[in-house]
């Protein structure tokens, strides 16, 4: 299938650019085709986001892999990632409490103490990523694809 190619401009940092040619000429491939895959590996990961029929808590494994991402790279708000996850039609049993989309856009220290206001203790780890997982799970009766430990 010949589908039309589109000229794309975006602006990238130096180190970012040198590293992208770096990693171009390791894995001797051009520059251009690793952008290409970079952009069709990006959808793939987000493929859920992209169908309408997953809303809610079904998002929130997606959106607890990609929390450092979206909160280095792509400035989301709290308002913008209610609206993704509890969009127009979210069931009531799949809604996420807008205090619960807040936790996936804190910064490490301040999820910390968050969860601690809210009775959860850390049970094996200490990371705050793991903890709030661990809350998210609980909280929404999800089952992932490793189910975590010490649960129930």
């Amino acid at each position: 299938m010949s589908e039309i190619k589109q000229i794309v401009s975006m602006r990238l940092e130096n180190t970012k650019r040198e590293q992208v040619q770096a990693l171009a000429t390791r894995l001797y491939v051009r520059e251009s085709d690793l952008y290409r895959f970079a952009v069709a590996y990006l959808i793939s990961k987000l493929e859920l986001i992209m169908d309408s029929t997953h809303v809610g808590s079904e998002l929130l494994p997606l959106l607890l892999e990609l929390r450092e991402e979206i909160n280095t790279h792509l400035n989301i708000k709290k308002h913008q990632l209610f609206k993704i996850v509890n969009s127009g039609h979210t069931p009531p049993d799949k809604f996420v409490a807008m205090a619960d989309i807040e936790l996936l856009l804190m910064p490490e220290h301040i999820l910390k103490q968050h969860l601690l206001k809210l009775g959860e203790r850390p049970k094996d780890s200490n990371d705050a990523d793991e903890w709030l997982k661990r809350y998210l799970y609980e909280k929404y009766d999800l089952i992932g694809p490793d189910p975590l430990p010490d649960l129930i």
